[in-house]
């Protein structure tokens, strides 16, 4: 064996003795951060602003709706008296332009309520994604503290899929999950509930 091959074989098992050494020294930290997500007071509370705001939207499209109905109705019976032949052609001349205007106001509203639908369906998502933004800013900020004061040297989210829709985590020990401790600090501020009266 010459010198230079011992001498590659040195370094090789100087690599192989610091890599087990290095590994030891990482400390690796798993969080589930839809679990965080979903624990966080202010995400149940946008979650219950934004419904009480589709539920607010869906009446508001449903009264509109109700009254295209009505107005589709009365077209209807208007067209329908029309074609009673018993009737003068100036009573016929007098409920065609009737019918007409009805048909007129009937697509206007018809395009306000589809207008209607689409401004509320985007209006709904951007703030539905403003909340989100401002929520995982909030959680960004605690588990950052968390890793900082902690040492962590490596964080994984056990809630995240690869692009194969696999676990990123396949296995991780509890005691490296420290979920639980970001859920306390963020709801530390939650305020009070009041207790239902009993019944």
């Amino acid at each position: 064996m010459t010198y230079k091959s011992i001498r590659t074989l040195l370094v090789a098992a100087s690599f192989c003795a610091i890599a087990p050494l290095a590994q030891a020294q990482l400390k690796v930290g798993i969080i589930d951060m839809n679990g965080v997500f979903t624990s966080y007071y202010k995400t149940k509370d946008a979650e219950q602003q934004l419904n009480q705001q589709r539920a607010a939207a869906k009446k508001q499209f449903d009264d509109r709706l109700d009254t295209l109905k009505k107005s589709m109705d009365e077209i209807n019976k208007l067209n329908g008296e029309i074609e009673q032949p018993e009737l003068s052609k100036d009573a016929k001349d007098a409920k065609v332009k009737v019918r007409d205007q009805k048909v007129a106001e009937a697509r206007s509203l018809d395009k306000e309520i589809s207008d209607f639908k689409g401004s509320k369906e985007r209006a709904l998502q951007e703030q539905f994604l403003r909340m989100r933004k401002n929520i995982i800013d909030d959680i960004m900020k605690v588990v950052n503290s968390k890793v900082s004061d902690a040492g962590y040297d490596l964080v994984l989210d056990k809630s995240g899929l690869s692009m194969g829709q696999v676990p990123v985590v396949i296995y991780s020990r509890d005691d490296m999950d420290f979920s639980k401790d970001i859920i306390a600090k963020l709801n530390a501020d939650a305020p009070k509930t009041t207790p239902a009266p009993a019944q």
